[in-house]
Order: C-alpha cells, then structure tokens, then sequence
C-alpha cells in the first residue's frame, strides 16, 4: 500500500525506520499529548513498527510511514487504524491519526496527509465513517481535524487530561 500527494509518499513502515521513528517518539514536544512515556531505547521503535506491521497483516490497515518527497527522509506517520481497543466507547472503527518531527510542523504535512489517508479510507475502504481523537489542549490536531470537516461529537477522560472525540461522515468530507 502506497498513497501518494503533492509533496509527500504515505508508505508502509519497514524495520529500516527505526533510526527515523525513534527520534519521534523520543521526542518531548511530539509526544507532550500524546500520554504515554517517551521511547527510550531504539529497541522500543523497532517493537513499535513491528506492531505496526502485524495491524497490516491482521486489519488490513495499520498507520503510515510519510516521506517527504524532496528529502526522501521520513518525517512523520499518518494514516487510519482499526481499533482494536475500546476508547471512547468504540472499537471496530477506522480512526485516523498523525505524528511529526517538530522542523516539519507549519509546513501543511499533517493536513495533506490526513486528507491522503481519508480519501483512502472514503474511496477504497469504502467506510462511512471515520473517527479522531486530540488532546484538548493540542491546538494544532484540533485545528487540523476541523480544517478536515470532522465533528466533535464528545469528550472522553485519559490520565493526561481531557480528549475531545471527532466523526467525519464520507458526505461531509471536504
């Protein structure tokens, strides 16, 4: 599976992105709410793709690897997983999601990718309704999945603070 937009490839991961992979999730700033413990250890990313793998093997679908096309360097991943797990009440339902290197935020990556992956979902997964959830204080996702037409159509509580949970219907996308 391959998505591809003006500026960036959405590929699948491969063991070859943990270099890549653990300077994000290492990072303070990108996953300052996201709630879960900064990776620590290289061997950390190379479980996490491995993870990642098995949901494309399992699911069908499993987040994406983003290259920027000019650098050739990943940036960043975006795309649509099942839930597996409950959150929110709702599992067994494509929730789309992205994370990226901090030089890379304000340049528009996020948008491009997120509509990228949820024409995918529309038009070859054929559901009818995607979901996303941010942190409440994380201005930029909730701007990002407002820009995109989601709704918000609640809250939920995680140990880190308040989430706000969004809908987007395939006949309200862009």
């Amino acid at each position: 599976m391959e998505i591809k937009s003006e500026r960036l490839i959405l590929r699948k991961f491969e063991e070859s992105d943990a270099e890549r992979m653990f300077l994000l999730d290492s990072n303070p700033e990108v996953m300052k709410y996201i709630g879960i413990p900064l990776v620590s250890d290289i061997s950390e990313s190379k479980n996490i793709i491995k993870m990642i793998l098995q949901q494309y093997t399992d699911n069908g679908v499993g987040r994406l690897a983003v290259i920027e096309k000019e650098s050739g360097l990943l940036i960043g991943w975006s795309g649509l997983k099942l839930l597996t797990q409950e959150i929110n009440g709702y599992n067994n339902v494509y929730d789309l999601g992205y994370r990226f290197l901090p030089e890379y935020w304000g340049k528009g990556y996020a948008f491009e990718s997120a509509k990228a992956s949820l024409e995918f979902g529309f038009n070859d997964l054929k559901t009818d309704t995607i979901y996303a959830h941010a942190h409440s204080e994380n201005e930029g996702s909730n701007y990002i999945l407002r820009k995109l037409g989601f709704e918000k159509t609640g809250e939920f509580t995680e140990p880190d603070g308040i989430c706000f949970w969004y809908e987007l219907k395939r006949n309200k996308f862009l």
